[in-house]
């Protein structure tokens, strides 16, 4: 078996990161420095057209798509509680990370990529603060689950949505929002650091957990 992960450091690439190396299975860790535009090199765009990561390559089959990656993983490595194995907890735990994916996610990218949506410089500054007043609302709804009293999202055990949760938290300092404002969430992914595994992804992609600096 030849499991490969391209990953950028403090990209949404972390949550299979953080999984893979919780899962104590072997696997090749693979860095693409988005800021040097890696990503768009051909030999990464004859392996992915989009340009994106993550990139999971098992045994030379190419896998895109954090879902899509995150469910593979967690058929592959049932033992490694990447999501809830069945019934409604499985379901509820899809159900939240199809929504941080498709709607929180792309949230965050409207703040920190508004050249995506209009070539229109007053235009991107609207876009901008537009959507970081929504993020902020949006990690507002993950911070009421993360208060629910369970010491994981899924429950008794770590899995990917709290890998995300920690994810997307960091990226609200970019959007201005100070992390230790959401404390729940913000608890829960100090909690999620520490354990020993993910503090070897952090340390691997050199993370500063709070990016938030005040507005002067």
């Amino acid at each position: 078996m030849s499991l490969k992960l391209f990953f950028a450091p403090g990209a949404c690439s972390f949550v299979p990161h953080a999984m893979l190396e919780l899962a104590g299975v072997p696997f090749e860790p693979v860095m693409v420095k988005l800021h040097k535009g890696e990503q768009r090199s051909a030999e990464y765009l004859a392996m992915n057209p989009r340009g994106q990561v993550p990139v999971l390559v098992d045994d030379g089959e190419v896998i895109t798509q954090i879902v899509a990656i995150l469910l593979h993983l967690d058929a592959k490595f049932p033992q490694a509680g990447i999501l809830p194995a069945s019934g409604l907890a499985r379901t509820r735990a899809l159900s939240t990370l199809a929504w941080m994916n498709n709607t929180v996610h792309p949230t965050f990218t409207h703040v920190f990529m508004p050249q995506r949506f209009t070539d229109d410089e007053g235009a991107q500054k609207i876009i901008r603060a537009f959507a970081a007043n929504s993020y902020k609302g949006l990690l507002g709804e993950i911070e009421a689950m993360a208060a629910q009293g369970a010491p994981w999202l899924c429950g008794e055990v770590p899995c990917a949505l709290d890998a995300y949760a920690l994810t997307l938290l960091r990226w609200g300092g970019y959007a201005g929002i100070d992390p230790t404002t959401l404390p729940a969430t913000w608890a829960l992914a100090q909690r999620f650091a520490a354990l020993p595994a993910v503090a070897r992804v952090i340390e691997r992609e050199r993370l500063q957990l709070n990016v938030y600096q005040p507005a002067h």
